[in-house]
């Protein structure tokens, strides 16, 4: 494949999320999240960093979306606050917090970019983490809903595209264990696989009442799409017998049979329950119906993957383990696996049966081990490399008909990376932390080439 160009209708774009950059985190009426509350927590996150500060984009805003319109963007992704829009989770409407995002979207309008707002990116209200325990209560769902509500009836004059819930497998299965305490992100200690996955369930109801919400709540016609990292099983090499294999395992791969499945296909995989027997979570009359809202695109989060291969067992396939010198960015999940973006879109039109579901590339992209040189420059070359690989096999998704519509990179700015506190940089901007300056870094540049252009460069 020698063309790089991409469709001319085609979204270049960016991501952040709201406590990743926001800081803020005791002004305009905003109250605390459970992620305020865990990186509190001596011990929870690297060198005791919290994100109270982050990059101060509740007051740097306007400087930031300047330089969105310097990169070329047309198309921005960003999450709001649940605890800044009611502060208590449920209740009273915080009017100051719905300004807040109000100045956001007005001043993307003025550069002429679209805003994609997510609205739930893990950060849920402490105060319903201690009424009823969050999403281990069935109520959290409603209450959800409500606050969607609450933001669309609000916003949907200046938003019409929504996206319910970020990564759900995150907050659900690392956020609860069985037998160790969560090390990635707030929950707790539960006694048994089941409540974790009822978990999941729980916030599978919330997405799919957040899009009877959102429909219900917009003044005017919109987009509604869930975001979700699934895993993706990639095929040794692109045999017939290895790529049945990557199908087969995709639908037990990671926690794709109970999240994935049931919102694109309405139901739990049948692989995956009997697995799980007494484990598997409570579903109630009529919650796969509520789970099983017709979506407009389909956010798609990808980092790495797996690689599998056919095997003769009662599964027909094997799970492989990487060799230890396998190349990885600068964390130790991310193994270098650009095919997983190609599969990742295939898996959903062709393995779940959905190639009428559009795709969108709702996070991309890597840490690197980001320094300023003499010149005061970040020359992220790794970065680039790992970029440019990953377009390469969206293009290929595009070009075999996939139906891929935009790429949103993670991330436009370094942030604070959850458990990682601030050791982790995935931004094209680098910022300093002391004096909050932004340094673009020479991927920021090389991405602007790419959506000036239109093609990978």
């Amino acid at each position: 494949m020698t063309n790089y160009k991409f469709p001319e209708d085609f979204c270049w774009g960016t991501a952040t999320s709201s406590y990743q950059i926001e800081g803020a985190a005791t002004e305009g009426g905003r109250k605390p999240s459970v992620w305020d509350t865990f990186s509190a927590t001596p011990g929870r996150v690297l060198n005791n960093d919290t994100g109270a500060i982050a990059c101060d984009h509740y007051h740097l805003y306007k400087e930031d979306i300047e330089l969105m319109a310097e990169l070329g963007i047309k198309h921005y992704r960003f999450s709001i606050a649940w605890s800044r829009i009611i502060p208590d989770g449920r209740g009273a409407v915080n009017e100051e917090g719905v300004d807040f995002y109000k100045r956001i979207i007005d001043c993307l309008n003025e550069y002429g970019i679209t805003p994609h707002a997510t609205l739930f990116h893990w950060d849920s209200p402490q105060a319903l983490e201690d009424l009823y325990g969050s999403w281990q209560n069935r109520q959290m769902a409603r209450d959800y809903a409500d606050y969607v509500t609450a933001v669309v009836s609000r916003l949907g004059d200046r938003i019409t595209n929504w996206m319910t819930i970020n990564e759900i497998p995150c907050f659900t299965h690392i956020g609860y264990k069985v037998n160790s305490d969560p090390p990635h992100a707030p929950g707790k200690r539960v006694n048994s696989l089941k409540e974790i996955w009822q978990t999941s369930h729980h916030a599978l109801l919330a997405h799919g009442l957040g899009c009877q919400a959102i429909r219900a709540a917009s003044p005017v016609s919109c987009s509604v799409s869930l975001v979700d990292n699934f895993a993706v099983t990639v095929p040794i090499q692109e045999s017939a017998e290895h790529i049945e294999a990557a199908q087969k395992a995709f639908h037990t791969s990671g926690q794709n049979g109970g999240i994935i499945l049931p919102v694109l296909t309405g139901k739990y995989s049948p692989t995956l329950l009997e697995e799980l027997g007494e484990n598997a979570p409570d579903i109630k009359d009529g919650d796969l119906e509520t789970i099983h809202q017709a979506l407009d695109a389909l956010g798609f989060n990808i980092y790495t993957g797996t690689y599998i291969r056919a095997a003769d067992n009662k599964w027909g396939y094997e799970i492989l383990d990487f060799p230890k010198g396998y190349p990885r960015m600068e964390m130790p999940w991310l193994n270098l696996l650009p095919d997983a973006i190609y599969w990742g879109i295939r898996h959903i039109s062709e393995t779940l049966n959905r190639p009428d579901l559009p795709i969108i590339i709702t996070e991309n992209g890597c840490p690197a081990q980001d320094e300023l040189n003499e010149k005061g420059e970040v020359i992220d070359s790794d970065r680039i490399l790992y970029l440019r690989q990953h377009l390469r096999m969206a293009k290929r998704a595009i070009s075999e008909g996939y139906p891929l519509k935009g790429y949103f990179l993670w991330s436009f700015l370094d942030n604070f990376e959850w458990a990682w506190g601030y050791q982790q940089r995935f931004g094209i901007v680098y910022v300093d932390y002391k004096t909050q300056k932004r340094i673009p870094k020479t991927s920021f540049n090389w991405y602007r080439e790419c959506i000036r252009t239109n093609q990978i460069i």
